[in-house]
């Protein structure tokens, strides 16, 4: 390495101007840089009394002239000339996340990225094919959604990478979502730099240095983190990210946090790899075996056995293991709970569809199995008899993140839910006492009973989701007729709020990986996740050697769409071409405060006010597909629809201009309730 590089900044300036080192030192006024007479520190470190004679004038002068480069590049005395052969922190931190699986890295840029900048050109020149794919993203919760909906279809950790504390605030309800959500995302932040007088490359050169310096920026976000951390040295940078997602890929999965300062990430270090396969996420094991007996033997004894779950689905293979203990146990039912992953098939006699915890079998079961769910019920809308056998196999059965949880159960275990699964079905099968319950005459007329229900439950679907009698229709006719047309392997991201059972109930996903909800309650979700979903599809379908994934629908209620920064994500949209279908659910408002008020007041002054006097009417009503196309630069298909009669057309059209590659925004005008 060349002398000048493996100096300090202010032995470089020395080096690379033999005049400078006759008692003058080079530093700052302005923008400007002049001669002074110097003086030894205590540290030994070479000081400036800051003068300005003329004789000074003419050495700055002399100084200046002596390199071209000099005079362009070197206003601040925290800057030297960058050799493109030079392997930073920065460098090094890309390195990690692509050799982690990291393919793509959702960016939103600030004054601390002077060496992330110098290295995603770096690799984008030398490591093409071998470096991740840089999405810009104008706004925070957009790239963090983006990362959420790649990292939930594919199981894979995504970045992100933001500004200061100012990026991380901007994040939002989106790192709630990751974590509610159990996404693996690792995020990054640059912190304002640590020191001011050029004693380090990347030393402060802004004054918004000084106003975005606070005393800890990763308790921003810490409390929703599986891990934060701050990179202290550039030596053990791979380390520390691979450190980072193991924590965000061992369940329960989830956001990681990493911030560093440029001086930090401008370090020069030596090129270093590490061993990839010694740096895997902590694997769960199965049930003791007590508890399987015990949990095989109350559920081939009951009479109204119920399955609760919520994430389950998350395992693409969950879904067909989940259908083989309902075929094994005759009469189970399977309630998700949760909504977040398509855990088991709406074709089965045994599915109950989405409910956010009030269902009436909760009511009636005198055996339930929790799996992987955070809010299997809610206490005060409805809860199990007194008499219910309860277990609770959950990969955080405490919930510790969450100050208040707990629900009665016999045993909690904390397991992996697939092998969980495997090890009951096992002992079903096996044990002789087990087979002879269930094969018996009561196992029969439970599944004849099953069936039965099953067929009444999916036509009382499909009245309600006709259409009304003055021509306008709800969120169930619309989602009915998507689901007729829409291609069978559609991926849905659905952030539909109130509406959300009626969309679940009609789309009724049967594909593991098919729909994708929104993880917690943080609005503005589906976006950036249609988008990141959409993104990881065509991804992993080249890959594949295939040309384009798989069709994705967001389907959106209108305030969320408005949360979502819709002039951000159709920009991303258009900039990076990942076309995707927008449904907005157009009801005029937020009805979700509504719903909140009637659950406590249902008599009290707001229960006969109008949305406009309660504050959540939207009056007048946004333009929503026009906002779309406007921050798409005008290339969006976008329409408004709200008569049953022109619905098919409209989605026909829509459809077919997402297949030809255009994003399609529909606004659907929709009556409440249905």
């Amino acid at each position: 390495m060349p002398p000048l590089l493996r100096a300090t900044p202010r032995q470089r300036a020395f080096q690379a101007f033999p005049a400078a080192r006759s008692g003058v030192s080079v530093t700052r006024l302005g923008y400007c840089r002049f001669a002074s007479s110097s003086q030894k520190s205590v540290h030994g470190t070479t000081t400036s009394r800051r003068t300005c004679t003329p004789s000074v004038n003419r050495q700055r002068s002399a100084l200046i002239s002596s390199s071209l480069s000099w005079n362009i590049q070197q206003k601040w005395s925290s800057t030297v000339a960058i050799d493109p052969k030079m392997y930073t922190t920065s460098f090094a931190f890309f390195e990690a996340l692509w050799d982690a699986g990291v393919t793509h890295v959702f960016v939103n840029l600030g004054s601390d990225h002077p060496s992330i900048i110098e290295a995603m050109v770096k690799g984008a020149r030398e490591k093409k094919g071998q470096f991740p794919r840089i999405i810009t993203c104008p706004n925070e919760m957009v790239a963090m959604s983006m990362a959420d909906g790649y990292a939930r279809l594919t199981n894979k950790p995504q970045a992100v990478i933001v500004h200061v504390d100012v990026g991380t605030q901007g994040l939002g309800a989106a790192v709630h979502n990751a974590s509610a959500g159990r996404a693996p995302i690792l995020v990054f932040a640059g912190i304002s730099p640590i020191t001011q007088e050029g004693e380090l490359r990347g030393s402060r050169t802004e004054f918004i240095h000084w106003i975005q310096d606070v005393p800890d920026q990763k308790q921003i976000v810490a409390q929703y983190c599986r891990y934060s951390a701050e990179l202290k040295t550039g030596v053990n940078v791979k380390q520390m990210v691979n450190r980072a997602l193991q924590f965000a890929k061992s369940a329960p999965q989830g956001p990681v946090y990493l911030c560093g300062s440029r001086e930090v990430m401008e370090q020069e270090i030596e090129p270093y790899n590490i061993q990839q396969d010694e740096w895997d996420p902590v694997e769960l094991g199965g049930l003791p075996g007590s508890a399987v007996s015990k949990i095989a033997e109350a559920l081939a004894s009951a009479e109204r056995p119920l399955l609760i779950t919520g994430y389950a689905g998350r395992n693409p293979d969950m879904p067909a293991k989940l259908v083989e203990l309902a075929n094994t146990v005759k009469g189970l039912r399977v309630l998700d709970t949760g909504g977040s992953d398509m855990c088991f098939p709406a074709d089965h006699p045994a599915w109950l569809g989405l409910r956010y915890g009030n269902e009436e079998a909760i009511q009636t079961a005198d055996t339930i199995i929790v799996l992987d769910c955070d809010v299997p019920w809610i206490p005060t809308q409805c809860k199990p008899r007194s008499d219910a056998k309860i277990f609770h196999i959950d990969v955080d059965p405490l919930k510790q993140v969450m100050p208040l949880f707990y629900i009665k159960a016999q045993a909690r275990y904390r397991a992996d839910a697939m092998a969980s699964v495997d090890q009951i079905l096992a002992a079903l099968q096996s044990d002789e006492s087990l087979r002879a319950k269930l094969a018996g005459r009561a196992s029969e007329q439970r599944w004849t009973a099953l069936q039965t229900s099953y067929r009444e439950r999916i036509d009382g679907i499909a009245s309600r989701a006709r259409p009304l009698d003055n021509g306008e229709f709800g969120t169930g006719h619309l989602c009915s007729k998507l689901r007729e047309l829409c291609p069978e392997d559609t991926i849905w991201a659905v952030e539909a709020v109130t509406n959300t059972l009626f969309v679940h109930d009609n789309i009724q996903p049967t594909k593991p990986g098919q729909w994708i909800n929104c993880g917690g309650g943080g609005l503005g979700w589906s976006g950036g996740g249609a988008l990141g979903v959409k993104l990881a599809s065509d991804h992993e379908a080249k890959l594949q050697g295939h040309e384009h994934g798989k069709f994705v629908v967001q389907i959106v209620g209108d305030g969320s769409f408005l949360f979502s920064v819709p002039g951000s994500v159709y920009w991303i949209a258009k900039r990076y071409n990942i076309p995707i279908l927008t449904i907005v659910l157009n009801n005029k408002g937020w009805n979700a405060p509504r719903r909140s008020l009637l659950l406590v007041h249902p008599d009290g002054l707001g229960a006969g006010a109008t949305n406009d006097d309660i504050h959540i009417a939207f009056n007048p009503s946004p333009d929503y597909a026009g906002i779309a196309k406007a921050a798409a630069g005008g290339d969006v298909f976008a329409e408004r629809v709200d008569q049953a009669a022109d619905l098919v057309d409209v989605l026909k059209r829509a459809i077919q201009a997402v297949q030809n590659g255009q994003t399609a925004v529909v606004d659907c005008k929709v009556a409440s309730g249905c």
